[in-house]
């Protein structure tokens, strides 16, 4: 009985441990301390300076994961670690993430975020602070459309899901105080995003491997690149 009671109480240690991943990225020490990254600590900062940002690179070097989602869970819930060097939220927020496909939405951000299906809370979104159900979206196997996230302030904040393919016109609606993009987007969408960013002085995170090459959209972010200064029908600002 003693080695079952055992068993039992490691299990359970082991199923909260999995349910609070956000805490354990970034630490002080160990052989994945902040310290080693200095670029995503620089990424961060520039948040409480600028509106737009982007984390343009490889496959598989971390920026999802690493920026937009991690970010994401941190204005969502409110839980800021002591070191955070980039902008807060002292109230709730309403969010997006989105990726080019329902599917790959589903696998990345939603994977991210969320935790495998039937496992939703081992993500980076902590398993105590998802509030009740997510809604799920119809015509896609275990896509989740939105969850609800306590925030420290006492308050509910919102994410939605989305997907490029759905078009632009998915994308109008209200304000947002942050919209994460994983992979490039179109251009339209780009631009709807940023106009439910007005209203809330909100802020844009891109995390992408520019595949489509010098598009409108990564000279949004690398004017310098630009054969010529009309190229960009966004109207570079060199700020962003």
């Amino acid at each position: 009985m003693e080695k079952r009671e055992a068993i039992a109480i490691l299990e359970e240690l082991e199923r909260r441990k999995r349910r609070r991943k956000l805490f354990e990225v970034y630490p002080d020490t160990g052989p994945l301390r902040r310290g080693l990254y200095p670029k995503h600590m620089q990424f961060f900062a520039a948040g409480t300076e600028h509106q737009e940002r982007a984390a343009v690179a490889a496959n598989r070097v971390g920026k999802s994961f690493g920026l937009g989602g991690y970010e994401t869970a941190l204005h969502l819930t409110g839980l800021y670690p002591d070191w955070w060097p980039g902008r807060r939220f002292a109230e709730p927020v309403d969010c997006w993430a989105a990726g080019d496909t329902s599917e790959t939405t589903r696998d990345i951000p939603q994977l991210i975020l969320m935790g495998p299906p039937g496992e939703y809370g081992t993500g980076l979104i902590p398993g105590d602070r998802i509030v009740g159900s997510p809604t799920h979206r119809a015509g896609v196997a275990q896509a989740v459309d939105t969850v609800r996230v306590a925030h420290v302030s006492g308050g509910v904040s919102y994410l939605g899901f989305k997907s490029y393919d759905q078009g632009r016109k998915k994308f109008q609606g209200t304000a947002k105080h942050l919209v994460w993009l994983d992979e490039e987007p179109p251009e339209d969408v780009y631009s709807e995003c940023m106009a439910r960013l007005m209203t809330t002085n909100g802020m844009m995170i891109c995390t992408f491997t520019p595949l489509e090459g010098l598009s409108n959209v990564v000279l949004r972010y690398m004017p310098e690149m630009a054969p010529n200064p009309e190229r960009s029908s966004f109207g570079i600002n060199p700020h962003s």
